[in-house]
C-alpha cells in the first residue's frame, strides 16, 4: 500500500482502540451511578464479565472471518453490533437491559482488536509493528484524560444515558475513516476451518457465564450446579482452542498467553472496582471516581512506548518486570479501602501496576504475532485477545461475587473489595513465574 494509505489505516486503527477505550473508562465511571438508580449491585459485577464473555464470541468470529473474508467485513459487523448495544443500553430501565447492552457491546468491540492485531502484522514490516502496537496501546491516553471527566460531568449534570449515546457520533467516524482504507488489505483465500472454533467460543463463554452465575448465587444448591456445569463447559472448550502447554505456561506462545491472562486478571481485577470504592468508601462524585483511574492508563500507555524502543531486550525480563510493577501497584493500592486515605496518592500508586502494564503489552504482543503462520494472522490475534478478555471476565466474575455477597449479606463492602485485591496480587505474582517462558520461536 501507499503512504497515504498506510497513514489513513494507521489513524483508522487507532481511532477503533480509542473507541473501545472511551466506552470502556466511561462505563467504568458511571456504572456506580447506574447501579446505585437501578438498583442492581446484585448485577454490578455480571454486567462487567457479561462484556468479556460476549467478547471472546466475537473476537472468535472476527478472527475466522479476517483470514477468509479480509478486515472490511468484520469491521463493519463489529462496529454495527457495538454502536446497536450502546442504544440498548442508552434506553435501558433496568439493570438487566444494561447487562444486555453490554453483551452486544462487548461482541462488537470484541471483532476489533484481532483486526488491528493481524492487520499490523499483514501492513507493516516486523521492524515497524513494535511501534504501531505502541500507537495502538497510546490510544487510551486520550479517552483516559477526557472520559472520565466527561462522563462523570454528564452523569451528574444530565444523565448516565448520554454516555452511551455520546459515543455513537465516534463509532460513526471511525467507520468512515477506517473501513475505505481496510478494503485494500485482501483475504489470504483460507479455507474454513474455524467453524469448530466459534462453537468452542460458544461454549466457553456459556460455561464462563454459568461459572458466573453460580458462584454470585445465594442459593447453595444452585449455585455447586451451575459452577460444575460451567466448568464442564468452559475447561474442555478454553483446552480445544489454546495452545498445548498453556495450563503450564509452557515455553513460546503458551507462555505469553498465559501471562497476558494473569496481566490482564490481576490488572483490570482491581482497576473495575476502584472506582467503587470511591463512591462507596469515599463518598467522591462520579469525576473524581473516574479521575483516579487516569494515571494507570497514561502510565500503561508510558509503558508501553518505552517498551517499543527496546524490543530486542530479552522478553522475559519484560514480562517479569510487568508483572512485578502490578503487584506493587496492587499493594499500593489497597489502602484505597480506607476512608482516610487520600484518593489522590491512589492516583499515584495505581500508575505503577499501569507502568507494568505497559512494560509487557507490547513485548508480549509482537512476541505472539511472530508465531502466526501466514494467513493465519487473524486466528493468533484472537487467541491473544481471548487471553486478555478471559482474564478480564473471570476476574470480573470473582469480584463481582464478592461484591453480590456483601450487598445481600452483613459482609462489609471494604472485605469484599479487599479479597479481590488480594487475589489480584497472588495472580501479578503467578506472572512471576509464568514469565519465564515468554520466548519468541527459535
Amino acid at each position: 500500500m501507499e503512504s497515504g494509505h498506510h497513514r489513513a489505516l494507521a489513524v483508522g486503527l487507532v481511532m477503533a482502540t480509542s473507541l473501545v477505550a472511551f466506552e470502556t473508562t466511561a462505563l467504568l465511571t458511571a456504572l456506580p451511578t447506574i447501579s446505585e438508580e437501578l438498583d442492581g449491585d446484585w448485577l454490578y459485577g455480571a454486567t462487567l464479565a457479561s462484556y468479556m464473555l460476549a467478547d471472546i464470541v466475537g473476537l472468535v468470529i472476527a478472527g475466522s472471518l479476517i483470514d477468509r473474508r479480509g478486515p472490511r467485513i468484520p469491521f463493519v459487523l463489529s462496529i454495527a453490533t457495538f454502536v446497536i448495544g450502546l442504544g440498548v443500553a442508552a434506553a435501558a430501565n433496568s439493570m438487566l437491559v444494561i447487562l444486555l447492552g453490554r453483551v452486544l457491546q462487548g461482541a462488537g468491540a470484541g471483532g476489533l482488536a484481532p483486526i488491528s492485531y493481524s492487520t499490523i502484522n499483514r501492513a507493516w514490516p516486523e521492524a515497524q509493528r513494535a511501534r504501531l502496537f505502541a500507537w495502538i496501546s497510546a490510544a487510551w491516553v486520550l479517552p483516559s484524560l477526557v472520559a472520565p471527566a466527561l462522563a462523570g460531568w454528564l452523569t451528574s449534570a444530565i444523565s448516565w444515558r448520554w454516555v452511551f449515546i455520546g459515543i455513537v457520533p465516534l463509532a460513526l467516524a471511525t467507520a468512515f475513516l477506517a473501513v475505505p482504507a481496510l478494503g485494500r488489505i485482501p483475504p489470504t483465500g483460507q479455507v474454513d476451518t474455524d467453524g469448530p472454533r466459534v462453537l468452542l467460543a460458544l461454549r466457553l463463554a456459556g460455561g464462563v457465564g454459568a461459572f458466573t452465575a453460580g458462584i454470585q448465587s445465594s442459593r447453595p444448591l444452585v449455585a455447586i450446579g451451575l459452577v460444575v456445569v460451567g466448568l464442564t463447559l468452559a475447561v474442555p472448550a478454553y483446552n480445544s482452542m489454546a495452545p498445548r502447554g498453556i495450563w503450564r505456561a509452557r515455553r513460546g506462545l503458551p507462555a505469553i498467553l498465559a501471562c497476558r491472562t494473569l496481566a490482564t486478571a490481576a490488572f483490570l481485577g482491581v482497576d473495575s472496582f476502584v472506582p467503587l470504592a470511591a463512591d462507596r468508601v469515599h463518598g467522591s462524585s462520579a469525576t473524581v471516581q473516574g479521575f483516579v483511574i487516569i494515571g494507570a492508563a497514561l502510565a500503561w500507555s508510558l509503558g508501553s512506548a518505552l517498551a517499543s524502543r527496546f524490543r530486542e531486550r530479552d522478553l522475559t525480563s519484560s514480562a517479569r518486570s510487568g508483572f512485578v510493577l502490578i503487584a506493587i501497584g496492587i499493594v499500593a493500592t489497597i489502602p484505597v479501602l480506607s476512608a482516610d486515605w487520600p484518593l489522590l496518592v491512589t492516583f499515584f500508586t495505581w500508575s505503577v501496576a499501569g507502568l507494568g502494564m505497559g512494560t509487557l503489552f507490547v513485548p508480549t504482543s509482537v512476541a505472539a504475532m511472530s508465531y502466526a503462520e501466514p494467513g493465519r494472522d487473524g486466528t493468533i490475534g484472537s487467541q491473544i485477545n481471548l487471553a486478555d478478555s478471559l482474564g478480564f471476565g473471570l476476574m470480573g466474575a470473582i469480584g463481582g461475587a464478592t461484591v453480590a455477597a456483601s450487598d445481600r449479606t452483613s459482609w462489609p463492602l471494604v472485605d469484599a473489595l479487599g479479597t479481590n485485591f488480594a487475589i489480584a496480587v497472588a495472580l501479578a505474582l503467578v506472572g512471576v513465574v509464568a514469565s519465564r517462558g515468554v520466548k519468541r520461536p527459535a
